[in-house]
């Protein structure tokens, strides 16, 4: 039998500050401040690696601010679809009675 899967938590974004820096002082690794934290060293290494990205010291992926920005256009962008959808089914209701 497999690992059980561990429920999903959320963390604050003070708390993610605080184990970026924890990794930063380089006293332990990641696989050690995951250990300790009892986190999942992927968490660990995808809060250091955005850390790195809104400080701009790496350039390979998106900011938080960018992924904030995309998250509300992709919602705005299926809302908008959304509407075009009702008014092309209205168009064509409308279409009908006045025939």
């Amino acid at each position: 039998m497999g690992k059980q899967r561990r429920a999903r938590r959320a963390f604050t974004a003070e708390f993610k500050a605080e184990i970026v820096e924890v990794c930063r002082r380089g006293d332990r690794s990641m696989r050690q401040v995951a250990k300790d934290f009892d986190l999942t060293e992927t968490a660990v290494r995808d809060w250091v690696r955005q850390a790195d990205l809104d400080a701009g010291t790496r350039t390979d992926g998106l900011t938080s601010t960018e992924r904030d920005e995309l998250a509300r256009l992709r919602r705005e962008n299926r809302r908008l679809a959304e509407d075009v959808e009702i008014l092309k089914r209205a168009t064509a209701f409308f279409a009908k009675e006045t025939r």
